[in-house]
């Protein structure tokens, strides 16, 4: 397999390592802007060769990641699919997909993506073989998106020890916004408020508490690549931050009432719905194989994909098995636990497809 690599930094070198280490008959080609930063990944280990052009590392490569920041991505990955044959799978790694689906969803070598897998710090140097380990990898597939280059990308996430998922990519900004883009404006705003509070009588700050250092974590982590995001998502960051400010609201006139009791409540609930929203991808359980017969037509394996993953119910890995007539054909699923196969096989049948669930192992 030969991956190409455009942007060799955290997560590009990340993936690069990845590969070296998970499958090591992979060959990885970097192309990036700055001459000096892919000769520190070459000598990381992070990609096997520096190309000296987009058009260079697509040649010949079976799978290209365009790892820009979100401004850049878009005309990088136009390059990449200019510069890619008609069997390579382009993808993405930007946190916004919405406007890069929109332009180059109707191309089905292009499957958006976005790894749930990040670091404090940046560039090739940081980059690790494990940054991926159990992470949510989204894709976004649309209905002209090729089943094999999708079963390729799906199986290439997998490999490098994340959970691939898919998704549609306005939820996924949409989500984004909310558990991704929101605690920043939140940090951002908290800071503000505290600086301007905690000045108010001298000049100089007090000490702030354990509390407001981890909600403030990231406030003001990166302006420019912020700034990007920020922008490329604005309208679902802001509905976000508005809906944010009710609860707010909401939340003020409760302790401004003096009920005690219901302060109590309000809080345990939030304890609660924090403890099922962090064990919400712990799902465990042996592995079920699930096998559907369908007809070969573009957009069902991006159907079934996304359809499952909207209902909570993650591919842990697929394969294809087209007929020889090329009209039909087979998709072999494996889905984590009893209940998520159930889940799955009434989905299926649901879109029309025959499936037949089979016990399977771990």
């Amino acid at each position: 397999m030969r991956i190409a690599v455009l942007g060799v930094g955290l997560i590009g070198g990340s993936v690069g390592l990845a590969a070296k280490e998970r499958l090591p008959e992979s060959e990885v080609v970097g192309w990036g802007r700055t001459p000096a930063n892919l000769e520190r990944a070459v000598e990381l280990g992070a990609i096997d060769s520096a190309a000296g052009s987009i058009e260079e590392a697509c040649a010949g490569a079976d799978s290209v990641l365009c790892a820009a920041p979100v401004a850049a991505l878009p005309a990088q990955v136009e390059a990449a699919l200019g510069a890619s044959g008609p069997e390579t799978v382009v993808t993405d790694a930007g946190s916004t997909k919405r406007e890069l689906v929109a332009r180059f969803g109707t191309d089905e070598r292009f499957i958006g993506g976005h790894p749930l897998a990040g670091a404090e710090t940046a560039g090739v140097a940081n980059a690790r073989a494990d940054l991926f380990e159990g992470a949510r990898w989204y894709l976004t597939p649309t209905n002209g998106s090729s089943g094999v280059l999708y079963d390729r990308l799906q199986r290439l996430v997998a490999a490098l020890g994340a959970r691939p998922q898919a998704i549609e990519a306005e939820a996924h900004d949409r989500v984004m916004a909310t558990v991704s883009h929101l605690p920043h404006v939140i940090a951002n705003a908290l800071v503000g408020e505290a600086a301007a509070e905690l000045t108010r009588d001298s000049e100089r700050m007090p000490e702030v508490g354990p509390s407001f250092r981890d909600a403030t974590r990231v406030a003001g982590s990166n302006p420019e690549v912020w700034g990007d995001i920020f922008d490329s998502n604005r309208e679902a960051v802001a509905e976000s931050v508005e809906a944010l400010g009710g609860r707010l609201r909401e939340a003020a006139e409760l302790i401004r009432s003096g009920d005690r009791n219901a302060v109590t409540a309000w809080h345990a609930v939030a304890a609660e719905e924090r403890r099922a929203l962090l064990e919400a991808d712990l799902t465990g359980g042996s592995l079920r194989e699930l096998r559907v017969v369908v007809n070969n037509r573009p957009g069902t394996i991006a159907e079934l994909a996304l359809a499952l993953g909207e209902a909570g119910v993650n591919i842990e890995d697929m394969a294809l098995y087209p007929a020889p007539d090329m009209r039909s054909g087979a998709v072999t699923l494996w889905v984590s636990g009893a209940e998520q196969a159930e889940r799955a096989t009434e989905l299926i049948r649901g879109l029309g497809h025959t499936v037949t669930a089979l016990d399977g192992g771990d």
